[in-house]
């Protein structure tokens, strides 16, 4: 809306032109008008507007690895390659020394034992390895869900593998169902065991 006082100074001059022609026009100083109005805009209450650039932004956390984690993730690695073979002998040695007995062949009894050993110097070092190494990247958001699941695994087929060697392995010396126990647990345990790795091998 107008204001009322440019009204007023609109007929001022107006009525002065008529009533005195050939004169100038009434000028007043422009220090004594009124300040011209700004309008004003109302914002609902609780909403606030900010500008594009000033929304903040939330930054991601750096995650920093140290040299050791390099070390132990390439003998973690490097030993896991190890893993099949060892299963394999352990497998072939032990099926014959099920099957046959005293009369199993020299190489089966001679190395279902070291192979045996083998695994568990294996699981022992991977186990220390990868259990350090997924402590210090507990905080890495990137494929924490197959890290965790690997050493679920892992952890499950090492106490397989614990109990195949020792108790069972025992009462097998007398038992012919404990030798078999043996060997369906040593077969289940050398399963999840390829499966944890073959969750890290795919996924990297």
């Amino acid at each position: 809306m107008i204001p009322i006082t440019d009204v007023a100074v609109g007929i001022l001059m107006a009525w002065q032109a008529a009533v005195t022609p050939g004169q100038a026009p009434l000028t007043v100083p422009a220090d004594s008008l009124p300040p011209a109005r700004t309008a004003t805009v109302l914002q609902p209450v609780g909403l606030t507007m900010l500008a594009a650039d000033t929304v903040p932004r939330v930054r991601r956390k750096a995650i920093v690895y140290s040299d050791g984690y390099a070390t132990r993730l390439r003998i973690h690695k490097t030993l896991s390659w190890a893993m099949l073979p060892l299963f394999a002998a352990s497998y072939f040695s032990g099926d014959q020394l099920l099957n046959k007995g005293d009369d199993a062949p020299s190489w089966a009894r001679s190395m279902h034992g070291p192979a045996a050993t083998g695994s568990a110097i294996l699981f022992g070092a991977n186990a220390v390895t990868g259990g350090w190494n997924l402590w210090e990247g507990r905080k890495d958001p990137n494929g924490r869900t197959r890290r965790i699941l690997h050493s679920v695994l892992f952890t499950a087929a090492s106490g397989g593998f614990a109990y195949a060697g020792t108790k069972l392995a025992d009462d097998g010396e007398q038992d012919m169902n404990a030798r078999r126990s043996h060997r369906n647990l040593a077969l289940g345990s050398m399963g999840v065991s390829t499966v944890s790795w073959l969750i890290m091998l795919i996924g990297n």
